[in-house]
């Protein structure tokens, strides 16, 4: 699995063995995922003919959690599946032709892209205003983001006899959410009481 943020996408072996690539990472809410569906067909022992696979690489969206939601309000909301799909493609994927001399962002958009995301499409943003740091979030995302990569380092520094990685936490800088929230939590029942009086 690799996220591309830019650069060429070229594989010899794509009709062969039938690539797959995924654009995003599989662990966040929305990523992307191109494959070629008659490979998938023939590796799972299922033949066609030619009426009946008339789409041979697939262009799945994959969301999760609130982008799941945010992608069902706006299709609920617009009755169109069509635009809300490719309005989700529009906003998070696109690809260019490089040119020499130029800004990557000012770039020209490929015109096979833009025949496939087809005309006056207005993108389809599915994310949420902001919120305040929550306990219960920011465990959750410690778990399956930071906790993998902590294990990894301690296990390293153990083996090396170092402390890098908790020196590393000591010295992080917290941001006013993160110390605000400390705060909130460790703020004793007593003081609450007192506050209320």
């Amino acid at each position: 699995m690799r996220t591309v943020w830019f650069g060429k996408i070229f594989s010899t072996l794509v009709y062969k063995k039938g690539d797959t690539l995924y654009l995003g990472s599989k662990k966040s809410d929305i990523y992307f995922c191109i494959y070629n569906k008659e490979v998938e067909q023939a590796q799972k022992g299922v033949t066609l003919n030619a009426e009946q696979r008339p789409i041979k690489t697939r262009f799945e969206v994959r969301l999760f959690n609130e982008r799941a939601i945010l992608a069902v309000e706006d299709f609920l909301s617009h009755r169109n599946l069509e635009n809300t799909v490719f309005g989700i493609i529009q906003r998070y994927v696109r690809f260019v032709d490089k040119r020499t001399g130029k800004a990557r962002n000012q770039w020209p958009l490929n015109k096979r892209w833009a025949q496939f995301c087809g005309k006056n499409r207005a993108p389809v943003q599915l994310t949420l205003a902001p919120e305040l740091p929550n306990v219960n979030r920011q465990r959750a995302w410690i778990q399956t983001q930071v906790a993998p990569t902590l294990k990894a380092l301690f296990n390293i520094d153990g083996y090396q006899g170092t402390l890098e990685t908790m020196q590393d936490i000591k010295n992080a800088k917290l941001s006013p959410q993160q110390e605000a929230m400390i705060r909130e939590q460790t703020v004793g029942v007593d003081y609450l009481v007192e506050q209320l009086e």
